[in-house]
């Protein structure tokens, strides 16, 4: 006797694994994202040398702008840290800055006092200036988490306009649409170290003009994935509600 068959359970197909985005071999971002338009042909000189301490979680984030800085300026550098320790300092550390907003027990120099009164000889003498990529709880702990290090080494520096009392954003509010910073006078990783270099680089224009004009672009393209969001309509409290209903009721 031949032995019944057995139905047997049909299998799908296995799936094919997510493609992954192309992403360009020189400015690393994906192709319909591509920036290598903005970026100077060969990155600019600066007599300014830059240190980045950047949070290891910020190179998960897509907005993320310190590698347009490594890509446009020939002397920054970036270090994937916590904190900033001795080692990542060169050798022969020239006068330091770091940027960071004041706080009560940490009065910063605006950029506009370092100008006027030459602070640090830094017309004539090259400075490192060392920058915290990190979103502000972060960078909040790793400023404390250095400051055994930055003590005596660096003076803090921070931006003009600097208020806790004024709602963050950018100096192209209208354009800078992708984050909202906590308050008046923070901006973007790029858009700070612009800013500062704008001010102590002989050829301060120039490069700020170069760095604001790759942000510029970033902001644009990625303003084109982002959907419109709708106002959510604004709930009116319960007892709110009774009145209306009452108010409708009289006639």
């Amino acid at each position: 006797m031949e032995e019944p068959e057995h139905p047997t359970a049909s299998k799908s197909p296995p799936s094919s694994p997510p493609q992954r985005r192309q992403l360009c071999s020189h400015c690393d971002r994906p192709l319909p994202v591509c920036l290598c338009y903005a970026l100077p042909a060969t990155p600019l000189p600066t007599k300014t040398k830059i240190l980045i301490i950047r949070h290891p979680h910020e190179s998960r984030h897509k907005l993320n702008t310190t590698p347009l800085i490594s890509k446009t300026l020939l002397n920054a550098t970036t270090v994937s840290s916590r904190r900033l320790l001795p080692h990542h300092l060169p050798n022969q550390s020239p006068p330091a800055i770091y940027l960071f907003p004041p706080s009560p027990t940490a009065p910063a120099v605006t950029l506009s006092q370092l100008k006027s009164s030459n602070l640090l000889n830094y017309e004539t003498t090259p400075l490192l200036l060392i920058v915290f990529d990190a979103t502000w709880k972060h960078a909040k702990e790793m400023v404390s988490a250095s400051e055994g290090v930055l003590k005596g080494l660096a003076l803090r520096v921070c931006l003009d306009g600097v208020d806790e009392n004024v709602t963050g954003g950018s100096i192209y509010d209208n354009e800078l649409v992708l984050r909202k910073e906590p308050f008046g006078g923070c901006v973007s990783t790029l858009e700070a170290v612009a800013r500062c270099l704008g001010v102590i680089e002989p050829n301060g224009s120039e490069v700020q003009g170069v760095l604001i004009g790759v942000l510029r672009e970033m902001v644009r393209l990625q303003a084109g994935f982002l959907k419109p969001l709708k106002p959510r309509p604004k709930m009116l409290k319960k007892s709110k509600h009774k009145e209306e209903d009452n108010d409708q009721l009289d006639f």
